[in-house]
Parts: structure tokens; sequence; C-alpha cells
């Protein structure tokens, strides 16, 4: 605090930070940009970037999308990998910014380029798509794999996609599930949902409908369509679970109520 109060810019941040946090001192959003404001504007990166933040949830000020930028491009243009990756997200979405992607991979490609794990994930899929940038899969695998191998696991059900499909490396249903499976214990339903359908499939696994419904009612109950779907439909065959047309149609209907459009066809002939 005395170190703050005498305008050292790092203290100052790590105030603002502790008041954000609730660390030692009682939770203030209003504290916490008071402090972080101060450091930022004495050129702190690692400030301006959470400042950024605070503008762009609304935290201890009002909410800007266009002053979160601000914060966010100074913060950028200091080589703060994680304001880049936050300036790459906000050009790709339109916030507080004209939306643009070929700026978007810009900044995504400083940021992963020092390892930030988001804005590589979020590269790969620009590349995948050719959002901004020639359409290259294997460069979209490259990124997808330095993003899953640091634990994330939407790059690591991308790289999954990638080994399913053959995309920018060749195919390898063995690959996809060691990848869908890492994801799928992190959470991440739509991995869930593609593991369970290799189960069913015996893709690159021995075939199991029962692994594959346990897979399926953990992506369904966290509201994901497509599994509460698959599950229906198990439910209604009697794959790998006790045939129940109760079951089948509460799942489908689940599903259907999300416009999930297959769903409702399989309810309609349920």
């Amino acid at each position: 605090l005395d170190a703050a109060k005498q305008g050292d810019s790092e203290a100052q941040c790590q105030l603002g930070l502790c008041y954000g946090n609730g660390n030692v001192v009682k939770q203030s959003y209003t504290m916490a940009v008071h402090w972080l404001l101060k450091a930022a504007e004495q050129g702190n990166a690692n400030a301006q970037r959470n400042l950024g933040v605070c503008y762009e949830s609304g935290k201890g000020v009002e909410q800007s999308y266009t002053t979160a930028v601000y914060w966010y491009r100074k913060a950028a243009e200091q080589g703060e990998a994680y304001g880049q990756y936050n300036l790459g997200l906000c050009y790709e979405e339109g916030k507080g910014v004209e939306q643009s992607y070929v700026d978007a991979v810009m900044w995504y490609r400083k940021a992963a380029e020092q390892g930030n794990a988001a804005a590589q994930c979020n590269l790969g899929l620009c590349l995948g798509k050719g959002y901004g940038v020639e359409q290259s899969y294997s460069e979209a695998v490259m990124w997808f794999r330095k993003a899953a191998e640091q634990g994330v696991a939407q790059a690591q059900c991308n790289l999954a996609v990638c080994y399913e499909t053959g995309k920018g490396v060749e195919q390898s249903y063995e690959d996809a599930v060691l990848w869908y499976h890492k994801a799928a214990e992190q959470g991440y339903a739509w991995a869930q949902c593609n593991l369970a359908i290799c189960y069913s499939n015996g893709n690159g696994v021995e075939q199991s409908f029962s692994e594959a419904v346990r897979w399926l009612k953990i992506a369904a109950e966290q509201g994901y369509a497509p599994a509460q779907r698959n599950l229906g439909i198990c439910y209604g065959q009697g794959l790998g679970v006790e045939k129940s047309y109760a079951e089948a149609e509460s799942w489908l209907r689940k599903a259907a109520e999300q416009g999930d459009k297959d769903a409702m066809m399989a309810l309609g002939l349920l």
C-alpha cells in the first residue's frame, strides 16, 4: 500500500488486483479500478489489460467495449500477450471496434507466438476456416496442438476432429479418441458427445454402447443438444441401456426444445 501511494506502478497494479480478487483486502471493484487506472496511466501493461477487463465486464466502472479496446490496445502494443489476445477477440467479435478477422488474426498470432494458449486455439480456428487468413489445415493443426498440450479443452477437441477427418494431419481414429478423451475429462460437452460416437461406432476404440451412453449422459446433462438427441435414440432402440420410450421422449424433447431438427424428427417418429 505504501509503495502504491508513493506511485510505484507495479505496486498499484498488484493492489488493484488484490481489491479485484478480494485478496488480503475486502473485495472492491471500484478500488480495483482506482489503483489499476493509476498504474495503467503510468504505462503498466498488466494494469492496462486488467483495466480493459474491468471496462469490458462493467466491474467497478460503467461497461464500455470502446474503452476496453483502448486499454487492451495499450497493453497489446507493449507486447502483453493477454492484452493481444483480448484485443484479437474484440476484433473477431466486433466489440468496441469494427469487426475484422484480419486484425483478429494479427493479434492472435502475436499472442500465440508468445505461448498464449487461448490465442493459439483461436488462431487455429481462423486458419481452419480461412477467416482473415489463407486457409491452412496443417497450420491450424500446429496451433491446436500447442494449445491442446497446454490443456485447452476446445483445442484438444478441435485437434481430435482434425485427426478424425484427416484434415491437416494423417487420419487416425486412435489419435482422435485420445484427444477427445482429454477434452471430455475436462467436462467439454462437444468432446464427450464425439467420444460417445466413437465408442458407438467402434472407431479408434473397442465398440461399447454402454460406454457411449455413459458419455452421452454426461454431455446431455450439461444441456448439449446433440448428446440429448443421441441419448434419446439410444433409449428408444435399447442401445447400451434398457429400452425406455419415456426416457427416449424426455431426452429427444430436451434437444428438440433447443431447436435440434433431427431430434424433432426422431420425436415425431417415436
